[in-house]
């Protein structure tokens, strides 16, 4: 397990398996996470205690993660809360119209089901402006380490040919 965030996530999805998954993927990373199962226990979730990004699913039961977007969009205190949209129905007829809307008007940033836990780790948190953070964060030996094992990996030729660009830019 990561070193812990001071940042807390909501994931909203009708699927227990895929709420649990996604929490898992993100406790893993050190983040703070609480879930729900539906738009209406989310809105009530947001109020109480809103969260530093949301992971929405759009297609769910009782309350759409739309109709919840639209609501927190309304609600001042609230609107400018980062919103991931995780679904499976992006291009099918359940979420189509929803997720076109979404991702036009809306937050505009989506994964579609299934997710990798690093990729969807990597979207939260470009989402909350932590990627510079990141590098900025290691150690300069990690960095010395990958830099070389990178370059035991790389094509000697396009490495001599990308060291003479440099030295004719000198």
């Amino acid at each position: 397990m990561s070193s812990r965030i001071d940042k807390r996530i909501l994931v909203v999805d009708d699927e227990e398996d895929v709420r649990d998954y996604l929490k898992a993927a993100l406790e893993d990373a050190g983040f703070e996470v609480e879930t729900a199962c539906d738009g209406l226990e989310a809105l009530e979730k947001v109020r109480a205690h809103p969260p530093d990004l949301i992971s929405l699913d759009l297609v769910m039961p009782r309350h759409s993660g739309a109709k919840f977007y639209r609501e927190l969009q309304k609600d001042k205190a609230l609107h400018r809360i980062p919103v991931l949209i995780v679904t499976g129905h992006a291009r099918d007829e359940l979420g189509r119209a929803d997720f076109e809307e979404l991702t036009m008007s809306g937050p505009g940033v989506y994964l579609e089901k299934p997710v990798r836990p690093a990729a969807y780790v990597a979207a939260v948190r470009k989402l909350l402006g932590m990627e510079a953070e990141e590098a900025a964060q290691r150690p300069p030996e990690d960095l010395k380490q990958e830099l070389e094992d990178a370059l035991k990996k790389a094509d000697r030729v396009a490495l001599q040919r990308a060291l003479d660009a440099l030295k004719d830019r000198s």
